[in-house]
């Protein structure tokens, strides 16, 4: 009786190291990066779209008959943040890419004023404007930072659910972790820009 008791504990033992030797936690602390960094993206697209009310204000001021600019704008930021985001937003490449294409048509917008503040010497030199394109740059920065971060935790996360041993642990102990989705460029970033002088 004796000698099974010993057997079984010393399976126990075995498998044990077997199991902390194949990194059983990989996936779930992969996943938990994956999450933080997509929060710190969220955050970013946030702070932006906290700063477009008061850019949008500060060239209303100035530039009255560029009221089609601005509307896009307001109508870009509205669009984003009304837009729900389902619980599986990461997993989901229809709701994931509508997103995307949501946050694009802010920076297209966005992009588009600062270019009609061009025309405008007397918005360009006023403080307020310079402190709010200073800040919304910073932003700009900012949130290319965190898809950089989101984009690597994606990268390890999916390589790790996607090769062994790590696929055969997730099929046993998570098998509700799915591939994650991550940050395309647009077809128009893609394309060559046109010089001419």
């Amino acid at each position: 009786m004796r000698l099974r008791h010993y057997r079984a504990l010393t399976l126990v033992v075995f498998f044990g190291l077997v199991l902390s030797g194949c990194n059983v936690n990989k996936l779930p602390t992969l996943d938990e990066q994956v999450k933080a960094a997509w929060s710190e993206v969220l955050n970013q697209y946030q702070r932006r779209s906290d700063l477009i009310p008061n850019l949008v204000e500060t060239v209303k001021g100035y530039a009255h008959q560029e009221q089609t600019v601005l509307t896009q704008v307001v109508e870009a930021r509205a669009k984003a943040t009304q837009m729900q985001l389902p619980a599986d937003v990461l997993s989901n490449p229809q709701a994931f890419h509508e997103f995307e294409q949501n946050q694009a048509q802010i920076s297209g917008a966005l992009g588009r004023l600062l270019a009609v503040a061009e025309a405008y010497p007397d918005l360009k030199s006023n403080q307020n404007f310079l402190a709010l394109q200073s800040q919304l740059e910073g932003t700009e920065n900012r949130i290319a930072v965190a898809r950089r971060d989101y984009i690597l935790a994606v990268q390890d996360y999916n390589t790790a659910l996607r090769t062994y041993p790590q696929r055969w642990i997730a099929s046993i102990l998570y098998p509700d972790l799915k591939i994650r989705e991550t940050f395309t460029i647009s077809d128009q970033a893609q394309q060559v820009p046109q010089v001419k002088f």
